[in-house]
């Protein structure tokens, strides 16, 4: 069984609002995809798409090769946490467990492997409305991991969870995908993903803004970035803006260069008699490369603080 996600040029309004504009990306097996973008930028709704939540305008979506609506026992083929508050709080968490599995013709011992899987076994006959939030998103991925799919969607799994939760998530995210299945993971915490993602799918305004490896998206904005220390600063400055480098004072004694590569900085210094103690390649985090590729795509943006509101300039700067 292929264990793919195939989006391709999909489309979507809400009256005037444009949800999708031509998304289009594929998530492959034996790899965390991250899926990420800014409020409104479209990964919601592409995923309920992908599961034949919401109907694209136009575009396709498609599930193993297939769209979702033909899967048959559609849980064998994709598990997906979109809401941890899905379930019915008057439910016990094994029950919610076994009315979902008996829809798809499992039985009790594969919901006991789910509960023993995320950690559940404890609290498995408590009503899930006592829950904790965490608790919740590991009673989510159980039922996602019900039919034991190739393909797994999940949207904020960390949500809610404690320290040793996100360790945990962490961990298993990787496991799953070290198994061949296709994983795709939404989330804001690019702290997260830096540690758990191979690849990221980044989006803004509906469409793809960047698709690559987390490694090569950091290496990007990490290039031509330097740290430089020395004794010398008017020299310095002199020597790297005569090659064409910009250079800046970024407090702490240190200056940062732009424009020049770690080792072109350090045969400028030394051609010109430069003393220096420390010259470092940038290395830009996750965070950093998706605040800049983002940075135009942002639907909402908070007032500029000490700027008065009601002025022109305040207006301006809220919008």
């Amino acid at each position: 069984m292929r264990s793919t996600i195939e989006v391709n040029g999909l489309r979507k309004r809400y009256g005037r609002t444009t949800a999708l504009d031509g998304m289009s990306f594929t998530v492959g097996p034996g790899k965390v995809t991250g899926f990420v973008g800014p409020n409104g930028a479209g990964k919601s709704t592409t995923m309920r798409v992908v599961l034949g939540l919401d109907a694209a305008d136009e575009g396709t979506a498609l599930v193993s090769g297939r769209p979702y609506a033909a899967l048959r026992r559609p849980m064998f083929h994709v598990g997906a946490l979109l809401d941890a508050a899905a379930a019915q709080p008057s439910r016990t968490a094994r029950n919610h467990l076994l009315w979902l599995a008996h829809s798809q013709g499992l039985g009790a011992g594969r919901v006991d492997e789910v509960i023993e899987l995320v950690g559940l076994r404890s609290a498995a006959r408590r009503r899930v409305g006592g829950f904790s939030l965490g608790m919740r998103q590991r009673l989510g991925i159980a039922a996602a991991m019900l039919g034991d799919p190739p393909v797994l969607m999940f949207d904020e799994p960390s949500n809610g969870l404690d320290p040793e939760g996100i360790v945990w998530m962490r961990g298993f995210l990787r496991s799953l995908a070290a198994e061949g299945r296709a994983v795709l993971v939404s989330s804001h915490l690019m702290s997260e993903l830096q540690d758990t993602a191979d690849h990221l799918v980044v989006v803004g305004r509906g469409r793809v803004v960047a698709d690559t490896s987390v490694a090569g998206l950091i290496a990007a904005a990490s290039l031509d970035r330097v740290t430089l220390r020395t004794s010398a600063r008017s020299a310095a400055v002199t020597a790297l803006t005569r090659a064409g480098a910009a250079v800046a004072d970024t407090g702490h004694g240190a200056l940062g260069v732009t424009g020049l590569a770690a080792e072109r900085v350090v045969a400028l210094l030394n051609d010109d008699a430069v003393p220096f103690t420390e010259v470092s390649a940038h290395r830009a985090t996750l965070e950093e490369a998706y605040m800049h590729l983002t940075r135009d795509a942002v639907e909402f943006r908070a007032a500029v603080p000490g700027v008065a509101q009601g002025t022109g300039r305040g207006q301006e700067a809220a919008r």
